[in-house]
């Protein structure tokens, strides 16, 4: 792991001597990391690995972007204390807050035709069912 992590270290210096190669990079990164930070951000209100795939962008951002560990420090403490929050609180809030989210992923879905798509394949037309954003 060592070794690994020394080649990584003398290939950045090689590709920093290089000016060119160097902004290239950079872009490179800038535009994968913040690629997986908006997935990451879509994912939030969703059950799975949303925060996990936010911390990895900034991660990614903060390999050469100090602002960008700097965001990263502030939202890891600020998920730990809602964590805590939430941990402590009695089961009608996380109740509420599981229905919450259970909400958001239904009307998500709905929003994006599959439950029309869904009724159609069972051979159900009605008109409900329907994405308001896509229509029957």
């Amino acid at each position: 792991m060592h070794a690994l992590r020394e080649r990584l270290r003398a290939y950045r210096a090689y590709v920093r001597r290089r000016r060119t190669l160097n902004i290239t990079y950079r872009v490179v990164l800038g535009v994968f990391g913040t690629a997986v930070l908006i997935a990451g951000l879509l994912m939030i209100p969703y059950p799975g690995p949303g925060w996990l795939v936010v911390f990895a962008g900034l991660g990614i951002l903060a390999t050469e972007f100090h602002w960008a560990h700097r965001v990263n420090m502030f939202a890891k403490r600020h998920y730990h204390r809602w964590v805590h929050w939430l941990g402590r609180q009695n089961l009608a809030t996380k109740l509420t807050i599981m229905a919450a989210t259970g909400l958001v992923v239904v009307v998500t879905l709905w929003l994006l035709g599959m439950f029309g798509t869904i009724g159609g394949w069972l051979g159900l037309r009605w008109t409900w069912l329907a994405s308001p954003l896509f229509g029957p």
